[in-house]
């Protein structure tokens, strides 16, 4: 049967919800209906924003790439205006500012427009913008999805990340600052979520692994001053860490090199996701030698809804990870059982207040027993 006589056929799923959900004469009938109606319109206008997502996503990088939504910061303008400062021809401006405007970012008052609080939000959020310039590698990786998802392509982004191959080399300079930089600008929202479902009290030193330039840390220390905090990271990433001269660095791969000890607790913040099962169960064995009796694991990054698919972190995470080829963004319950299998116990999962931001999953090793103790 060739295609198009397969597109011709009956549709007719299984099942009688959507069997009615499929059937054009009740989509008909919903659309007519009081009460009905409003379902109908809604569940047809969320399909649409499926359909067109590709669109909405680039016309926010055009945004943030020609600067619109910075220049509006300033106040409203003309789109042609915005298109003078921006060398873009004004026709096409103005079609742009619509869009943003319609996609909520922008506002349109008469001929002129403004930013929205969602727009001037955008601006306020450390890296959002530096994170959607950098998606022009992952649209690349996607243009042909289901080569993608067939494993047939060669991501591009896999080389953007170069660390999560295990490169433990000097990185070039322009790659580690812009490394650092992302993670820098967006490390600071992950801390303060993790903070807000963590408690850090009765902990003596913290040491985080693949801390990039020190932003939990430097969140930890705002909330709690007292505490001891060492960094281990890639050598060329710790020397770049803009830390307090208190705070212990180690410079080194976990790959390779023993972790330091010494800390009661470790963090790993955004580590696990960018790694292979393998790789995985060999850090956690390693934080584990390097924690004592009693010592906490914090593991703080976006997670998988498991059983209960997420509309972020099982659409953008999971295929971000993908295109990594190195990684993947697990579950809470899959990452409380690796982390028991590495031989913790009492573990937990915090429950944070945006996922599309950070989950947290936390254990402890055991305590010797009070007799050996003594």
């Amino acid at each position: 049967m060739s295609d198009m006589t397969a597109l011709d056929q009956p549709f007719r799923p299984a099942g009688l919800v959507n069997r009615l959900a499929a059937s054009r004469k009740f989509q008909a009938f919903c659309a007519r209906v009081p009460g009905l109606r409003g379902i109908a319109r809604s569940e047809g206008a969320a399909l649409f924003d499926l359909m067109q997502g590709f669109v909405q996503s680039q016309m926010l990088t055009a945004l943030v790439e020609l600067r619109v939504l910075h220049m509006l910061a300033d106040g409203p303008a003309t789109a042609e205006a915005l298109a003078t400062r921006a060398n873009v021809p004004p026709e096409r401006m103005a079609i742009l500012a619509q869009a943003g405007a319609g996609m909520g970012v922008l506002v349109r008052r008469g001929q002129r427009f403004k930013l929205s609080r969602r727009g001037a939000a955008f601006l306020g959020v450390p890296g959002l913008a530096d994170m959607v310039r950098h998606h022009s590698v992952l649209y690349q990786d996607l243009a042909d999805p289901v080569a993608f998802m067939r494993g047939e392509t060669d991501p591009d982004l896999a080389r953007f990340w170069p660390y999560v191959f295990g490169a433990t080399g000097p990185m070039d300079a322009e790659v580690a600052a812009r490394y650092s930089q992302l993670m820098a600008d967006s490390q600071g929202l992950v801390a303060q979520d993790a903070l807000r479902a963590l408690d850090l009290r009765g902990i003596d030193q913290l040491l985080d692994i693949g801390g990039g330039t020190g932003a939990f840390l430097r969140a930890v220390r705002a909330r709690y001053p007292d505490l001891s905090l060492a960094l281990f990271d890639l050598p060329d990433v710790v020397a770049q860490a803009a830390l307090p001269a208190d705070v212990t660095r180690h410079g080194g791969s976990f790959r390779t090199d023993p972790l330091p000890k010494g800390a009661d607790a470790i963090s790993l913040v955004r580590v696990l996701y960018d790694h292979a099962d393998d790789t995985v169960a060999a850090l956690l064995a390693s934080v584990y030698a390097a924690l004592p009796p009693g010592g906490r694991v914090l593991v703080v990054e976006p997670m998988s809804g498991g059983a209960k698919p997420d509309p972020q972190t099982d659409v953008y995470f999971a295929v971000y990870t993908l295109a990594m080829q190195t990684g993947r963004t697990r579950s809470a319950a899959e990452i409380g059982a690796m982390l028991a299998k590495a031989g913790f116990i009492h573990v937990s999962a915090p429950k944070a207040s945006r996922a599309y931001v950070t989950g947290v999953v936390e254990a402890r090793k055991p305590a010797l027993p009070k007799d050996r103790a003594k």
